[in-house]
């Protein structure tokens, strides 16, 4: 039995132990085995808008900047790690989708090494698409849920640009996808409520719209969707709702 100065040491000592990270006030430490790290269930592509990977990297691994992201991928196709994807990487920001918003905690982060005013190089995509297949694979990653920048952060953000080729991750599983001509959306529909329902915070028109032409049609311009436009939005939403 522990008597006079071992229990005055043990009690320091147990007084310098650090407490866990969220320790509740006043609540006692009692740590149980039964529990695992986050499971991310989006994946948030980026463009770097710089002119070379080196740069972006300098920004991505700058402690004063404090922004990062899980993977940056250059256009050569060379994929980086900085963040653990048990990890919440900083890249989304202030977001928005589906309800959802705090996006940093449930994605995973990648960056594409792009200026925003050319093409996805063709070893970049690659790369791209060998990671998402491992990512969902790892993580059973929803098709819906691999999204853009300017998805989740309308008001905010235009990335990955319009030239970046959403059809063809669709066509691996990564995203949604309706080939054209899509079926007439039925009378009634309305194309606010259709971009809610599809995820789009709609607080902003003009920015949810222009969003979903940046993803869908490879155009951004700022005009009420056409019906052609409203078609293609109903057979997203068809789609989506068929993998859920």
């Amino acid at each position: 039995m522990l008597r006079g100065p071992a229990l005055l040491l043990l009690a320091a000592l147990a007084a310098c132990a650090p407490l866990p990270t969220g320790q509740g006030s006043g609540a006692l430490w009692k740590p149980s085995p039964s529990f695992d790290q986050r499971r991310p269930n989006f994946v948030i592509l980026h463009q770097t808008s710089n002119d070379n990977a080196a740069t972006a990297l300098a920004t991505l691994t700058d402690p004063q900047r404090k922004v990062s992201a899980h993977y940056l991928i250059g256009r050569d196709g060379a994929v980086m790690q900085l963040v653990d994807e048990a990890e919440r990487a900083w890249h989304a920001g202030e977001s928005w989708w589906g309800g959802s918003t705090d996006l940093n905690s449930a994605s995973i982060g990648i960056e594409l090494d792009n200026s925003g005013d050319e093409v996805f190089a063709e070893p970049q995509i690659v790369a791209l698409l060998a990671l998402l297949d491992e990512l969902r694979t790892r993580y059973r990653i929803p098709a819906a849920n691999f999204l853009a920048h300017g998805d989740i952060a309308p008001t905010r953000k235009v990335d990955p640009s319009r030239m970046f080729p959403w059809q063809r991750l669709a066509t691996q599983g990564f995203g949604l996808w309706c080939e054209a001509p899509p079926p007439v959306a039925p009378a009634g529909f309305d194309a606010m409520l259709g971009l809610q329902a599809l995820g789009y915070d709609i607080a902003v028109a003009a920015a949810a719209r222009q969003a979903f032409r940046r993803h869908f049609t490879a155009s951004d311009v700022d005009t009420e969707l056409t019906p052609g436009e409203q078609a293609l939005l109903y057979c997203v939403l068809q789609k989506k709702g068929s993998r859920e």
